[in-house]
């Protein structure tokens, strides 16, 4: 019996093993435009845009900055990338992760590594950094829950904790065609792999 295909054709033309992925295979346009395409909270947000994982990643980059000002490159790098397994293997949202179980986060660890490798950094990240982008995540995740996704500020902060307001101020939720996010999510790729020099 044969077995069942377990690879995607990218756009650049790459055949990605989603089951051994090597970083050779990756591309970061591959990555900025499936990005740019999936919606965060299955779609289930206000505007007439969804809110994309692209745009979500960009704004974790940018509290990220906030969290971690003296962090090197590589670690905003590593936060503009926290979401990057998504733009081949989609959002799910943590119920849907929860039910599925182990096997999506080993899929996600497997496919993190390889983008990792393939624009410098480890495979796996410093606990510190791990926990700092999480933290950015988080708030990140308040600011939609609140401001597109329907939640009360009371059920937001039992789910994603309260953030400090000084983090997130003068950062908004945007919503915004998936062709200009693109574009300022391998801008600012490019920007944050010209200063690891």
């Amino acid at each position: 019996m044969a077995q069942p295909r377990a690879w995607q054709r990218m756009l650049s033309g790459r055949r990605l093993d989603l089951l051994d992925p090597t970083p050779m295979d990756i591309e970061i346009d591959d990555i900025a435009h499936g990005l740019a395409f999936v919606a965060r909270w299955n779609g289930q947000t206000r505007g007439d845009y969804a809110y994309s994982v692209a745009e979500h990643s960009l704004l974790v980059e940018a509290l990220f900055r906030r969290i971690a000002p003296r962090a090197p490159a590589r670690w905003h790098l590593a936060a503009l990338l926290h979401d990057a397994p998504e733009y081949v293997i989609g959002d799910m949202i943590s119920p849907v992760k929860s039910a599925v179980g182990p096997a999506y986060g080993e899929l996600d660890e497997r496919l993190s590594a390889a983008i990792h490798l393939r624009f410098g950094l480890p495979a796996s990240l410093p606990a510190q950094v791990k926990k700092q982008i999480k933290k950015a995540d988080r708030v990140s995740a308040w600011m939609e829950a609140v401001e597109i996704a329907g939640f009360a500020e009371t059920e937001a902060d039992r789910f994603f904790g309260h953030p400090d307001p000084a983090l997130r101020e003068g950062l908004s939720i945007r919503l915004r065609p998936p062709v200009e996010v693109r574009r300022d999510f391998t801008a600012r790729h490019a920007e944050l792999l010209a200063a690891l020099g």
